[in-house]
């Protein structure tokens, strides 16, 4: 059976460095969400101009037709704030999980501003980050992880999960 995990949360979680380390551990391919936004939205973030819905669509599409070209299952990284954003994707993979690395303001602005030179997303955006986000908890197929936990663990910990889940 096809599974589709997404490593979800605000900018500064710790999506894409949980994402490398279970597709590592589960021989799953690694799509990183953020190469797939256009020049335009990654320009705009770059000067910390949030994203709009209209931004997020194209991209959102990009990830679904990502999630359909891997048949034996992907782990994406993608903030996924809103509900109405993880629905599409869902519509993409049937079945699909999510991982929410769920962190507070305070750890996710000094984890961005750790990265200032290294990633395009400019810490200004962090806020926008938190106001526009839509807790995934209650939904089906999420697993909620604390972000401040060691990569090691939260692998584990999701490893655990995943297999319970297949």
């Amino acid at each position: 059976m096809k599974m589709d995990l997404v490593v979800m949360g605000v900018a500064g979680c710790g999506k894409s460095s949980l994402a490398a380390a279970f597709a590592h551990a589960q021989a799953l391919p690694l799509i990183e969400g953020d190469a797939f936004h256009s020049a335009e939205s990654v320009d705009k973030m770059s000067r910390g101009i949030a994203l709009t819905d209209a931004d997020r669509a194209g991209w959102l599409d990009r990830l679904g037709a990502e999630l359909q070209a891997h048949p034996h299952g992907v782990v994406l990284t993608c903030s996924a704030l809103r509900r109405a954003y993880r629905e599409r994707l869902r519509a993409a993979s049937p079945g699909l999980r999510f991982a929410f690395l769920e962190i507070d303001r305070e750890a996710a602005l000094a984890r961005v501003n750790a990265r200032a030179g290294e990633h395009f997303f400019s810490a200004s955006l962090v806020d926008s980050q938190f106001a526009t986000l839509e807790s995934p908890l209650g939904e089906p197929g999420v697993l909620r992880l604390d972000a401040t936990q060691p990569i090691a663990d939260l692998q584990t910990q999701l490893s655990a999960w995943w297999r319970i889940k297949q």
